[in-house]
């Protein structure tokens, strides 16, 4: 493939994502912070392999700065996820809330 068919295809995933993602609704963000964490570990593995194979210093740069960028993605993720947990959990000292009997 030429340069001008991988740029077209990488700007039309990015605004494919956007969109995709903007649209998802706000209960379905921890769940989906999930899938984005295991795409993102599979995006980190793929770019470790390319750059063990880089004999040039461009792709082994862009290699190295996605390595860079996947890594701070999951661990970003895993923060976003595990705060967004920690807001539905039971607050010690306080009783559950029961149903009241109708």
């Amino acid at each position: 493939m030429d340069a001008f068919a991988v740029i077209t295809i990488t700007v039309l995933a990015v605004f494919l994502g956007f969109e995709v993602v903007s649209k998802v609704s706000s209960t379905l963000h921890t769940p989906l912070m999930s899938e984005a964490n295991a795409i993102h570990g599979i995006i980190l593995l793929g770019a470790i392999m390319v750059a063990e194979q880089a004999t040039e210093p461009l792709p082994l740069l862009l290699s190295v700065l996605a390595v860079l960028l996947a890594t701070i993605n999951i661990v970003g993720g895993f923060v976003v996820t595990d705060r967004m947990l920690v807001m539905f959990a039971a607050k010690p000292g306080r009783p559950a809330r029961k149903e009241s009997a109708k």
